[in-house]
């Protein structure tokens, strides 16, 4: 096998693909399948032999054989489908295909769906070999699927792929495409298998044709052995021209036949040993050929509903090489974040490989290196010993330098627009209204309007013009400049003792109706989530009034009280106080000349902040945590 001989040339991966069964003698079995061990050290083979191109090459395109073979698989299953409903007889490899062939559907949406032409592109390619320009990890699951007869397994494809970044790491991206890949390969090796069941079929249905000529021709007055014979040659053809499916079907017809019909099926018999075989043997391939596309297509059908119900999100992350190296952090935060946050910094981390000279390894490695700099040189800043401050945040620029990073211009424009946000704001603005204004005021130059008319027409057409320019604007910005993801913690299963969380709802305590409805709504919120280290809080203010304290203030306040000390008697029986209540007193406020809570729904919540840090001159009223 290929990975025995390392001095053998590249590995020719289609050649399987290619594989005839038809001829009398072909032996049908498949590559040579290997334990999951042997597999590793094919992977290790595999990973000297799949050099790629280290220029920016888009490479041959995948995507037309692909559309060609789903026209194929849907022929095919069209033909066998008809058959079936024609209660003609199919092998079971055929059943397999059309009781199956939604889930082939399915994988044929995922590729055009899941393989942007910009993505392909950007794939690192092979440099050298039969797949020379079509993408590594292509070529990798291409030649697992073919020693693994198509049956796939997510702890060998774990063990596969890691076993390959020994020694030849996979970039992010590949690793990314690692499942579209696989769903290509197993549409590959499906394809010849279906055009084959289909070729067996009709040379079947072609067979029983001639049998039934035959023991028609056999019975009647002008029949005799040679000419029973020059007709069965007639109809088939030279011995080196049968095809097993054929030959097997008339032997199975023939066979126990009447007398008369014998002299064709000895015929038949003495064509089969010129060739080294006889209808005994050639009968027990065909049925072995069956067996193993069976199995085959069973094999390809079970991979195809795995590939769909992995989470690739877990997948990626055992078998990335980045991900250990960015798991060093030394804040402990980047193993600790959620999966989108983490993906972030691998996306930095690729960024900044596409347009430096740079491996994604050496980043990831420089990133951990910096931070452990900081954290040894100033313990007390916490933001630099954190790999984010480097990969996401404001250490980005001085981090992408390092690598002589060249930023695209459309990234080098949004950088200078958010640099000087209020200046380019307000300055396109003034821009846009002005570009707004010009057809009018060209307008009335052109029809020798006087200068006040033309000021005062300016000054009335100002107000609509600035407004269609932030309409205009508001719409630009927002496309342009896409919201950016804030890093999180992952917190799916508990939130940790150093995270306790108070989860708040500012209102208004207006009257014992609301604060019936309030109490219940918190009610509610806990019932949604009682982990343990989570507390929940009413945020009160008083209604606005004219003077500082209200005659209903007290009963509101006491019905609020006793609503949260129910609350905690019902679900409070062991540990820690659960439920809050903190109630703000009205401060004047001069320019509305109210008594009212000071600065509302925003003040309550930055007062809130300041409480729980300790601060002790808020308009909250005192009450122990």
């Amino acid at each position: 096998m290929a990975y025995s001989t390392p001095d053998k040339p590249y590995t020719d991966f289609l050649s399987i693909l290619r594989r005839s069964t038809e001829l009398l003698n072909e032996d049908p079995t498949r590559e040579e399948i290997f334990s999951v061990e042997r597999l590793e050290q094919y992977a290790t083979y595999l990973s000297s032999e799949l050099t790629i191109n280290e220029g920016h090459d888009r490479g041959k395109s995948l995507l037309p054989a692909i559309r060609k073979g789903g026209d194929q698989l849907l022929e095919a299953y069209l033909l066998l489908s008809e058959a079936i409903r024609q209660k003609h007889a199919v092998s079971p490899a055929a059943e397999w295909f059309v009781d199956n062939f939604h889930i082939v559907e399915d994988q044929l949406r995922e590729i055009k769906r899941d393989l942007p032409k910009n993505y392909y592109d950007e794939l690192p390619k092979l440099a050298r070999g039969e797949l020379t320009g079509y993408p590594r990890v292509y070529a990798m699951a291409l030649a697992m699927i073919a020693h693994t007869d198509s049956r796939l397994d997510e702890d060998a494809m774990k063990r596969f792929f890691q076993a390959f970044q020994k020694t030849s790491p996979l970039q992010i991206g590949e690793l990314w495409a690692v499942p579209i890949t696989l769903r290509i390969a197993l549409l590959e090796h499906l394809r010849p298998l279906a055009d084959r069941i289909v070729n067996a079929r009709l040379k079947r249905a072609h067979a029983d044709v001639i049998a039934d000529k035959l023991l028609d021709f056999a019975v009647s007055p002008q029949s005799s052995p040679e000419a029973l014979v020059s007709m069965l040659s007639l109809s088939i053809g030279e011995a080196d021209q049968f095809e097993r499916a054929l030959v097997v079907q008339l032997i199975q017809r023939l066979r126990d036949q009447d007398p008369d019909v014998w002299p064709a099926f000895d015929w038949l018999e003495k064509q089969l040993q010129t060739h080294g075989t006889n209808t005994v043997q050639v009968t027990q391939l065909e049925h072995f050929r069956q067996a193993a596309d069976q199995k085959t297509v069973g094999n390809i059908i079970t991979s195809m509903r795995l590939l769909s119900s992995l989470d690739w999100r877990v997948f990626f992350e055992s078998i990335s090489r980045v991900d250990p190296i960015l798991s060093m952090d030394p804040a402990g935060a980047y193993a600790n974040m959620d999966f989108a946050t983490r993906d972030q910094y691998r996306h930095s981390i690729e960024r900044i490989s596409k347009r430096s000279k740079a491996k994604q390894l050496d980043i990831a490695e420089k990133a951990v290196e910096l931070a452990q700099t900081a954290q040894k040189r100033n313990p007390s800043d916490a933001r630099r010993f954190h790999i984010g401050y480097y990969l996401i945040g404001d250490g980005t620029r001085e981090f992408e330098k390092s690598f002589e990073y060249r930023s695209y211009p459309r990234e080098s424009l949004k950088r200078l627009v958010l640099k000087f946000p209020t200046f380019f704001y307000l300055g396109s603005i003034a821009v846009l209204t002005a570009i707004f204004l010009l057809p009018i005021v060209w307008y009335l130059q052109s029809v020798d309007k006087p200068l006040s008319i033309l000021f005062w027409f300016a000054w009335i057409a100002l107000f609509p013009a600035s407004d269609a320019a932030v309409t205009f604007l508001n719409y630009a910005v927002t496309s342009a400049l896409l919201p950016k993801l804030l890093p999180k913690m992952a917190m799916e299963e508990s939130i940790p003792a150093d995270c306790q969380t108070m989860v708040v709802i500012p209102t208004l305590l207006t009257s014992a109706h609301v604060v019936q409805e309030l109490i219940e709504k918190l009610e509610v919120h806990y019932l949604g989530n009682q982990d343990p280290h989570l507390f929940f809080a009413l945020l009160g203010d008083f209604v606005d009034a004219d003077t500082e304290t209200l005659p209903t203030d007290e009963n509101i306040l006491r019905l609020a009280h006793r609503g949260i000390e129910e609350l905690n008697e019902r679900y409070g029986h062991s540990g820690p106080t659960r439920f809050y209540l903190f109630h703000r007193f009205r401060k004047w406020n001069t320019s509305e000349e109210k008594w009212i809570g000071w600065e509302r729904k925003r003040g309550k919540i930055l007062e809130f902040n300041r409480l729980l840090r300790g601060a002790t001159d808020t308009s909250y009223i005192p009450q122990t945590l």
